[in-house]
Order: C-alpha cells, then sequence, then structure tokens
C-alpha cells in the first residue's frame, strides 16, 4: 500500500462516545430526578454518561441525582460566559439560567450529546436518537414557525461537527448581537444560529405539553413529553393538563418506590444499571433473593466479582439454601474469585435440578480442570452432558480432560525443555490463538513440539506442581497474546490470564521472559486494579525480558509500574506478523488468488460496537457489494461465532458470503489461506497480524485499540478505519481498491514494514541467548 496513493491519517477514533446532558438548578431539581427515573423506566437497557451542567447545586442535591444514575458527570457551568448576552425581559426567571444549557455546545469529550430540558420525562425507546450520528437534531417548534425553520430546543441530538469551539464563538456572536428572538432565550439563539439548517426529528421525541391543551391523553407512541410553560407539574401544574400531569407523577417517585419499579420491569436491564440500583436497595431497604441474585449476577458480568459474591452471601436464607440458580450464581462468582472449594460445593448443590444440571456440571468440569484435576474434569463433564448433550462448555472440557489423560508421559531430559504459559486453546476454537503459542515458540526455538516444550496453560492454577515442573525447566516463556485482560477466565490471584499466585510465582527459579503479551482491555472494561498492579510489579521484577507486543500496551503498563520496573519493559511485536521469517521451508505464493478476505469478531459486542452495529452492518454491506465487483469477497471465520456477521448480512441487507471456516483448519492452513490472498479485512487483532506475517495487505475494522496500536507501530495508522468510521462503507472501499489496484507496492510495503519488525525481535532474541540458553 504505497504511501504516495493512501490517504494517511491519524489513529481512527475508538467507540462513538455519547453523553445525555441537562442544565440542573435547585429549582428545576423535582423535574430533572423524575427525569432520571422516567429514563431507566422506559429504556433499562441504557446506561450512557449523563453530564449534569450546573452553577449552584448543593452537596444534598448532587447526592440524590447521583443515587438515580451510576454515571452522572458534573460541570460547572461559568455564568460569566452568558453575562455579556443581550437579554429580554430581566424580570424572568429564565432570562439569565435558560443560556446555561448552551455549555452543551463547549462539551468536547464526547461524539454525540442528547440534551434534555429537566421539565421533561422520557415515555419511550430512545435507539433511534441513538442512531442520529450526523448533524444537529432537533424537534421542529410548535408555535409560530411560519416556513418551519425554527426547532424547540428542548431536545437536541448534537453530533461532533457542532462540538466544537468555532460553532460555541458562533452561538456567541449571536447572543452578544442581540439579533434574535429575546424572549426566546436559548432557542432564540440556536434558530438564529442555524436559520432553519437541522435534522428534523419524529415530534414523539418532544412532545410538548401545549399539544395536549384540553386535557386531551398523552397519544401512546409519545417517547418524550415535555412540560413547557411556566407552570411545572412539581409546583402545583396548570389546569387543562391533568392527565399529561398524571403521566408525570407516575415518575415522582420515593427512593423504594422506584427502585421496587425499576426490578419489577421485565425483560433485559442494562447489568451497571442493575449493580448501581441493587447496591442502593440491598444498602438502604434490603432486597429477596431475587433481586439479590440479579444483583450478583450484574456485578459478576461487569467484573465485579468480589462484590458479587458478597451480594449473593446475603441471599442465604432458608429458601436460597435451596435454591439451585442461587447456588450456580454463587459457585460462578467464588470460581471468579479463586475460592474453588467453596465453588464446587455450591455447584454440586446447583446439579439438584435436573432440568438444568448441564451448566453447573460444566463448570464443575471447568474447576477441577483448573486445579489439576483431569480424571474429576472428565467425570463432571460427562454428567453435564448426560444432562444435555449439547452442553458447550461440558463437551469442550470432556475432550480437554480426556487429551491430557490420553498425552504419552514426557520421558527426556526437563533441562533440554522451555516451559512456556501460553493460552493453548481448544479444537475448533479461536484460530489466531491456536497458532499464537507455535508462532512464539518458533522464535526461540525451530522446534515447537512437546521435545523442546512444556506447556503450562495460562488458565490453570500454578500451584506447587506446576511450579515443580517449570523450574525443573532451563527457562519460563510467558506469552504471547492479550493475556493482560480481566474477564476471559477471571481469577483472584493474579487479576489478569495467567492464575498464579504471588507467593508461588516468587519462588519460580529459572529465567523468566514475558514475549510479545498484549494489554487487552476494551473501552470501558477496568481491572481490580490493587490486585492486578501488585501481581504485575512482582512479574516484571521477575523477568529477565518483558516485553510487550506493541508501544499502547507499554504506555498503559508502565503507568502501572514505578520507574524502576517501567524501564525493563520494552517493545516486541507479535511473532505472528513475522510467521514468514519463522516457519521453516515457507514458501512464497506463486501467484495469488482474486479474492479479498474478509473477518469480523464478535465477543463483548457491546464494547466493540456501542450503539452502531447497525450503522457498521449497512455500511459493510455497501463495501462488500463493491468490493465484489473487482475480487471474490470470502469470509474468514477464526471462531464459529464470527459467523454471525454473514447470517446478519444475508438477512438485513441480502447479501450472501462463502465462509473459510478457518477453526478448522490446523496453523498451516491458514497460515496457506491467509498468504494466497490480495488483501485480508480483519477486525480481530490476528486477522491483521497473521496475514501481514505472511505478507499479505491489510485493512484492520478497529473495534479494539489494540489494531490501532499495532498500525501505530507499523506506522500505517491509515491501513485502519473505525468501526464507528461515518462513512465506513466508502472510506473502506476506497483503501481496499487502492490495495488491488496497486498491489506490487502494498506487497512491497507489508515486507519493507514486517522486515523492520523482524531486526527488532532478533535483537531481542539475541539477549536472551545467554539466559535461556537459545540457540536460534
Amino acid at each position: 500500500m504505497s504511501a504516495q496513493t493512501t490517504p494517511t491519517g491519524a489513529t481512527p477514533p475508538g467507540k462513538r462516545r455519547i453523553a445525555f446532558a441537562s442544565y440542573v438548578d435547585e429549582a428545576y431539581l423535582p423535574g430533572f430526578l423524575a427525569l432520571l427515573r422516567s429514563l431507566a423506566l422506559s429504556n433499562p437497557r441504557l446506561c450512557l454518561d449523563f453530564v449534569v451542567l450546573y452553577d449552584d447545586l448543593g452537596p444534598a442535591s448532587v447526592s440524590a441525582i447521583r443515587r438515580l444514575h451510576p454515571r452522572i458527570v458534573p460541570r460547572r457551568v461559568d455564568p460569566g460566559a452568558y453575562d455579556d448576552y443581550v437579554k429580554g425581559d430581566e424580570g424572568n426567571y429564565l432570562v439569565r439560567k435558560a443560556y446555561f444549557i448552551l455549555d452543551v455546545f463547549r462539551i468536547t469529550d464526547y461524539d454525540t450529546v442528547i440534551a434534555l430540558d429537566t421539565d421533561m420525562v422520557v415515555l419511550g425507546d430512545l435507539d433511534e436518537l441513538l442512531g442520529l450520528r450526523d448533524g444537529f437534531g432537533a424537534v421542529e417548534q410548535f408555535f409560530r414557525n411560519g416556513a418551519g425553520n425554527r426547532l424547540n430546543s428542548g431536545l437536541l441530538v448534537v453530533n461532533r461537527e457542532y462540538l466544537t469551539g468555532e460553532f460555541a464563538a458562533r452561538i456567541d456572536e449571536v447572543g452578544r448581537s442581540g439579533r434574535y428572538e429575546l424572549d426566546k432565550h436559548d432557542q432564540g439563539v440556536l434558530n438564529a444560529v442555524l436559520d432553519g439548517d437541522f435534522v428534523r426529528i419524529d415530534p414523539r421525541f418532544n412532545f410538548v405539553k401545549r399539544r395536549l391543551e384540553g386535557d386531551l391523553p398523552v397519544p401512546d407512541d409519545v417517547a418524550v413529553l415535555h412540560f413547557t410553560g411556566r407552570h411545572k407539574p412539581w409546583n402545583g401544574g396548570e389546569v387543562g393538563y391533568g392527565r399529561a400531569e398524571e403521566v408525570w407523577r407516575r415518575y415522582d417517585l420515593s427512593g423504594r418506590e422506584f427502585l421496587d419499579a425499576f426490578f419489577a420491569l421485565p425483560g433485559a436491564k442494562n447489568p451497571e444499571l442493575v449493580a448501581h440500583y441493587g447496591a442502593r436497595l440491598v444498602e438502604g431497604f434490603g432486597a429477596d433473593r431475587r433481586t439479590l441474585l440479579a444483583v450478583g449476577t450484574a456485578l459478576h458480568s461487569t467484573g465485579r466479582y468480589a462484590e458479587a459474591v458478597d451480594v449473593l452471601e446475603r441471599a442465604r436464607d432458608t429458601e436460597g439454601a435451596t435454591d439451585p440458580q442461587f447456588h450456580l450464581a454463587m459457585g460462578r462468582a467464588l470460581m471468579a474469585v479463586s475460592r474453588y472449594d467453596e465453588a464446587e460445593a455450591h455447584l454440586l448443590l446447583a446439579t439438584r435440578d435436573h432440568a438444568a444440571a448441564a451448566a453447573p456440571f460444566g463448570l464443575l468440569a471447568e474447576c477441577a480442570w483448573i486445579r489439576g484435576d483431569a480424571r474429576g474434569s472428565v467425570a463432571h463433564a460427562r454428567a453435564g452432558l448426560d444432562a444435555d448433550p449439547t452442553d458447550r462448555k461440558s463437551g469442550l472440557l470432556l475432550r480437554r480432560a480426556r487429551a491430557e489423560l490420553e498425552a504419552p508421559a514426557f520421558t527426556g531430559d526437563p533441562a533440554e525443555q522451555l516451559a512456556h504459559v501460553a493460552f493453548y486453546m481448544d479444537d475448533q476454537g479461536n484460530a489466531g490463538d491456536k497458532v499464537l503459542p507455535e508462532s512464539v515458540r518458533l522464535s526461540f526455538d525451530a522446534d515447537p513440539g512437546p521435545r523442546r516444550w512444556h506447556s503450562v496453560h495460562t488458565h490453570r492454577l500454578f500451584d506447587e506442581s506446576a511450579l515443580r515442573e517449570v523450574n525443573a525447566r532451563r527457562g519460563l516463556v510467558i506469552g504471547g497474546g492479550g493475556l493482560f485482560i480481566p474477564d476471559t477466565s477471571p481469577n483472584g490471584n493474579s487479576c489478569w490470564q495467567w492464575n498464579v499466585p504471588d507467593e508461588v510465582m516468587e519462588r519460580i527459579e529459572v529465567p523468566v521472559a514475558v514475549f510479545a503479551v498484549g494489554y487487552n482491555v476494551f473501552e470501558g472494561q477496568s481491572y481490580a486494579q490493587r490486585r492486578f498492579t501488585e501481581s504485575l510489579r512482582l512479574l516484571v521484577a521477575k523477568s529477565a525480558f518483558f516485553g510487550l507486543r506493541n508501544h499502547g500496551s507499554i504506555e498503559r503498563v508502565r503507568d502501572l509500574l514505578p520507574a524502576d520496573l517501567a524501564d525493563r519493559v520494552v517493545y516486541q511485536p507479535c511473532p505472528t506478523t513475522v510467521a514468514r521469517k519463522l516457519v521453516a521451508g515457507w514458501q512464497e505464493p506463486e501467484e495469488r488468488a482474486e479474492t479479498v478476505l474478509v473477518n469480523c469478531a464478535y465477543d463483548r459486542a457491546g464494547l466493540r460496537f456501542g450503539h452502531d452495529y447497525g450503522h457498521f452492518l449497512s455500511e459493510m454491506a455497501h463495501a462488500v457489494t463493491a468490493l465484489g465487483e473487482r475480487a471474490e469477497v470470502r469470509y474468514a471465520a477464526h471462531i464459529s461465532t464470527d459467523e454471525k456477521f454473514v447470517f446478519d448480512l444475508r438477512r438485513e441487507h441480502g447479501v450472501s458470503l462463502p465462509v473459510e471456516p478457518m477453526y478448522d483448519m490446523s496453523n498451516a492452513e491458514v497460515w496457506d489461506t491467509y498468504k494466497r490472498t490480495r488483501l485480508v479485512i480483519g477486525m480481530r487483532g490476528h486477522a491483521g497480524m497473521i496475514p501481514f506475517g505472511c505478507g499479505t495487505p491489510i485493512i484492520s475494522l478497529i473495534s479494539h485499540p489494540k489494531l490501532a496500536y499495532f498500525l501505530n507501530d507499523i506506522e500505517r495508522p491509515e491501513w485502519g478505519v473505525s468501526v464507528h468510521d461515518p462513512r465506513l462503507g466508502a472510506v473502506l472501499t476506497e483503501r481496499a481498491e487502492d490495495v488491488l489496484d496497486n498491489h506490487r507496492a502494498a506487497l512491497d510495503d507489508v515486507a519493507e514494514r514486517q522486515q523492520k519488525l523482524w531486526a527488532v525481535t532478533r535483537d531481542n532474541l539475541a539477549g536472551l541467548r545467554g539466559p535461556l540458553g537459545l540457540t536460534v
């Protein structure tokens, strides 16, 4: 991909950041609290930042607001910024404060801000507003609208192009000039600035009370009801709008009434909301077993494992003691904090529900395997399959534990082996994670097999037995891959993927090399910071070499270390990126097929796509259709769940793609498939790094920071397109066509960048020859 023919640019943006915003003061606080309650009760699956603009709220008011939403972002308004505005009736209460909502346009750290007046209640689904990605959205003014070029400022959907200093300056200029409807305050300013240039939103999203004059009922399809005028429901209301005010009073609830109403809602709820409200309910009022179970499950799903255990402990009443669902949740939570004996006891009790016994038996099989009991794992997995022959976890653990029991014992000299802590993927698992351990081993030794390597699965408890085995080898390699992530297989010992207690790690006697590990946290994820940091610092101190696979990870990890340890963290590219330098007898393809391979990922889909999945799918349909006129577009599924893209694309847009099931391929077949295509468009990290390592041009669909980190390291950020890019389809098509039009230049560019990664790898390995006794 030549620098001359491909547009350059900064790292593609991450997930589109969306927030609600309101200006709140003491007089309008009751309305705002009702607005927050209504938002939670009408959109219980939605949890976004809520920016509270304020100038005079007291501590008690701020606390009341925080109790109603877990993601409140308070921002103080500078009233002096509006002192120079020309205003109307100075006796009007709103003549000054009404302008403070214009601080929305001074918010620069979100891509979309949905501004709401505090005299509103939310009655319906707001997904349509979240899907408005471009422009300035508002409902037309109801009265005195002439040519229809005026908006009502009660609800605004403001996108990035208006969240700039330039637009805020235009607002200030009009406000100070007085060239607007003075009696309309902020609304008058915006109408003067925009002059009708805004996206029209359906009136049901800002349904003003005046439409209901004569005590008309609120229509069923109203999504946001707006109590315009001087007389607010919390101040006695207004004659002629009784039925509308009855709707407002549904949300004028006490703390207990609101919490009970929220937990009584049917269907799925956002786990962050459940955890936040559940904590209030449990601590303030007490909760029944069903609610405690929901709160504990929500805490677990958000990575707050110790808190989940604490909440579930409260459900140990007479009824809870015999409830299999309680025991299943408790067993899962205890496993996540490495309290395995207690976890097994609860999971065994959960198997008493024969109709749902497969899940606890699967977890029992996993728990036994983690603790090194392969025979116990087989027994539990068989029981799980007896309960449900289709149970995936039981089937996986049965194959894994059987393979371990049937593997021939090692009869060689342990001192001739290196131990290797890695995530060893099971059959039909993620193709990238299958290729990775072999690639790491080839960096150190031409023989990646069991004669030269002792395998240590990163998710297995590193106990005294494992320590003895490692100390009998000549060294320990840890990596690669994104092992610094808290949730794939949570444990309480390290709070990252290697399940190692500090006291055992301290007694490792052989040289340790951390090789090409990544800090894989998604935007919005976090660690149990203290425990992870303590484990990380001990690991760095123990290591003869500590290499991370991208500079983004290096920066994040160094921030957690004292200066004397931070300097030990160095760059080591993922060995998959230099595969053709490592694999013996590598053969370059005589020619490449006229194909383009596409890959998408669906693990943690909410963190990847946010509220933009529909946009992503539509834009990809455009790109796939356009590229299909140039080459055969095929789908590279690294794991079976990746195939969701193919199903959704066909169902929603009528576009079909043939599938390459890479999860069924050997490592050699994965390399061969990637080296014979002309271009790979991939969302998974290894759907970029592996084809790059085969010499194939790539374009990354960025839904995780690690893809941008890699592209920055090779100084080609333009090889990435964010899944949130408003013009994703057009940009992707343009860049892919450039690769196909200039393919020789693209191949040469990949080779040149790969050579630089290989030079770094060779230098690092040279430094490890002594400590690890390397021969390569």
